[in-house]
């Protein structure tokens, strides 16, 4: 048996009630359109819930750039009667949380509560109130408007936010993905309440609505429950555009900065979710930077040459090629040094890829650290909603460890010659030496 397989039953044995509560994934719709995914779990008195939408910032457009994270935002300040006061103490009085997620493909809302009826049918009433009939107040728009702008200009004066800001501008381009996902600030400035009506009207429909249930209800009481969170959503066709991303134009942005460090970043389309590339990846991922102080770029970054405290890889995959990325930190007058040892440890991975005794190191780690990633009814929910929201196979959380440990060297090596190209990848260092 190899030792990989044998760790995996041996720690999935130790988590075994979460292990066990992953497996029935139960999947339907409801009578409006809206896509239900459910795993019962009575182990604890708890209701988690996530309604996802596909109103990440990537919905946005150039010139109304920042509308739909406002648009989330603004979601539970003033719906169905209730003000952003009265809201916030009815959750309060039922110890229930409510909580948002948004990147560039997603928007959704979360709720936790208690499964008593009373805590559960007064956190769920609000969360229906949420998600269905949100009145965007106004002056609640124009004050948080107003906080988002502030907010941006002072982000605008940190080094490695401008350095994420101008990474994604050159990897992506015109492509909804390179949009800022808070908005520019000369659009937030224009934005009106209309605005948001519009962007929820079109893309808050019960059919764009992805509704995870986990927890303490039976199966009829989780179709009930979907079918109330989704009845009252507009109806209408999902707005699903999103292009295909394209290879950026090469090339090293420079930008001075005060800052006592360089801020380094590089980036390269890397995956999509149901990319068929996407195991091994990952797992040689791990081995390149993912991996912490086993990972080659920390090796010879920190551990060889001091350079940086801390240097890290990662995929993140998306709807379409999310970015492939490594970030370092280092002195101004190292930053040269630091940014060609990057690429060359890149080069030289992409080259020969790992070591068998790398790739079993990083098979073992990814294998044993799995159970703590489904050790909790929330963290089993984001997986749920993930699931969900990309149509991933049902028993995705069942195939992963054997997808892992079935990835070989020359299915890493072959994957990354495939899709990461290092002459063509786009560089941004923020706090660049000055040029004597």
């Amino acid at each position: 048996m190899p030792v990989a397989r044998f760790l995996l039953i041996l720690l999935l044995g130790i988590y075994s009630q979460w292990a066990l509560a992953i497996l029935p994934i139960q999947h339907w719709q409801t009578p409006s359109g809206a896509r239900v995914y459910f795993v019962e779990s009575r182990s604890l008195p708890i209701l988690d819930i996530n309604v996802d939408f596909s109103a990440g910032s990537s919905a946005d457009t150039p010139a109304k750039s920042g509308c739909a994270s406002l648009t989330l935002h603004l979601l539970d300040l003033g719906a169905g009667g209730l003000s952003e006061d009265k809201i916030s103490k009815a959750l309060a009085d039922v110890g229930a949380q409510l909580s948002a997620r948004f990147d560039r493909d997603r928007a959704g809302i979360s709720l936790r509560t208690l499964s008593s009826k009373r805590e559960r049918d007064q956190a769920l009433d609000i969360l229906s109130r949420v998600i269905q009939h949100p009145e965007f107040p106004e002056n609640i728009m124009l004050r948080e408007r107003a906080r988002v702008i502030a907010r941006l200009k002072e982000a605008e004066t940190k080094p490695g936010y401008i350095a994420d800001r101008i990474l994604m501008k050159m990897l992506y381009g015109n492509h909804p993905y390179g949009l800022r996902s808070s908005g520019e600030v000369a659009a937030l400035k224009t934005l009106r309440r209309r605005d948001l009506v519009d962007f929820y009207q079109s893309h808050y429909v019960a059919t764009n609505a992805v509704v995870s249930i986990m927890g303490d209800v039976s199966r009829t009481e989780a179709a009930a429950i979907a079918e109330a969170l989704s009845k009252d959503l507009p109806q209408g066709k999902a707005v699903d555009n999103l292009p295909p991303v394209v290879k950026p134009v090469a090339g090293t942005k420079r930008i001075t900065h005060p800052a006592s460090q360089s801020h380094i970043l590089l980036a390269y389309p890397g995956l999509q979710r149901d990319d068929p590339d996407y195991y091994p990846l990952v797992v040689g991922n791990y081995i390149l930077g993912g991996g912490g102080f086993a990972s080659r770029l920390m090796e010879e970054i920190r551990q060889k040459r001091g350079l940086a405290y801390s240097v890290r890889s990662s995929f993140l995959p998306l709807k379409q090629a999310g970015p492939f990325q490594i970030g370092l930190q280092t002195k101004k007058e190292q930053a040269e040094e630091a940014l060609m040892i990057t690429q060359k440890v890149l080069a030289d991975f992409i080259a020969g890829g790992p070591t068998e005794k790398e790739l079993t190191a990083a098979r073992g780690n990814i294998v044993g650290g799995f159970p703590l990633r489904i050790d909790s009814n929330k963290k089993i929910l984001r997986y749920l909603a993930m699931i969900g929201f990309y149509n991933l196979p049902l028993t995705y959380l069942e195939d992963y460890v054997s997808a892992v440990d079935k990835v070989t060297v020359e299915q890493i090596r072959e994957a990354f010659q495939r899709r990461i190209h290092p002459e063509g990848m786009v560089t941004v260092v923020v706090g660049a030496a000055e040029e004597k």
